[in-house]
């Protein structure tokens, strides 16, 4: 018998959902890759990896989801790998980059599954938008994204799941990037980039009083030469 006291009366075409109500769970994915150095004499691989689904802050995961499905690439022995704890990761060895997709499904069956695509990084190289890639001295390649599961209008048994997370037992609870940091630059980006937008726009309008003024003036003088070329 379940111990959970759910309420039922939700108000007619609800779906038995809860209206008005939203939830964002921040998460982490992404790859460490280290370098073997040289190829592997037995298949040529140059580097093992780990690709992973972490929650952005210390809370375990699995209290709402069911599982995590991580789909590589087809030439790997069993590509579909499904974990249903944490943690979330895969750890592999390779020679070559391919997108990983990720499936993270919920155990209300009434939310839909949220699907995240990573392209697993083992060089370095341009980052993609939204994208983090440093090189850690232990680690070696950190290529990780943030992203937030929106739960929007969940059932009151998801609400449930979602409000009574509870921490894991890691008391150095860190990210490799940090994305505080990162917010912060954005933040500090768009600000300045508003300033410059703003100085752009009094400056066109400037540009553009002195234009009409001028256009004004050239009337001005056109109506007083007008009436002596018509007679």
């Amino acid at each position: 018998m379940s111990s959970l006291n759910i309420p039922t009366d939700f108000g007619p075409d609800s779906g038995g959902r809860v209206k008005g109500l939203t939830i964002v769970k921040p998460i982490v994915y992404g790859n460490v890759a280290r370098s073997f150095g040289k190829k592997r004499e037995e298949d040529g691989h140059t580097h093992q990896w780990n690709v992973y689904v972490k929650p952005y802050f210390n809370e375990d995961m699995s209290i709402y989801v069911k599982k995590i499905h991580f789909k590589l690439h087809e030439s790997y022995a069993n590509p579909s790998r499904i974990l249903t704890k944490p943690p979330y990761e895969v750890t592999e060895t390779g020679w070559g980059e391919f997108e990983v997709v990720i499936k993270i499904y919920f155990h209300d069956p009434t939310e839909r599954p949220v699907t995240l695509y990573h392209i697993l990084k083992l060089f370095q190289s341009p980052i993609v938008e939204g994208e983090v890639s440093s090189i850690d001295s232990k680690k070696g390649l950190v290529s990780e994204s943030y992203e937030e599961i929106v739960f929007q209008e969940p059932t009151q048994l998801m609400q449930h799941y979602l409000t009574n997370v509870q921490s894991l037992p890691n008391d150095s609870w860190k990210h490799d990037t940090d994305f505080e940091e990162r917010k912060r630059k954005s933040l500090d980006n768009i600000i300045e980039a508003k300033v410059k937008v703003k100085s752009e726009i009094t400056v066109l309008k400037d540009k553009l009083k002195l234009a009409r003024e001028t256009i004004a003036k050239f009337k001005a003088e056109l109506a007083k030469v007008q009436p002596s070329n018509s007679q």
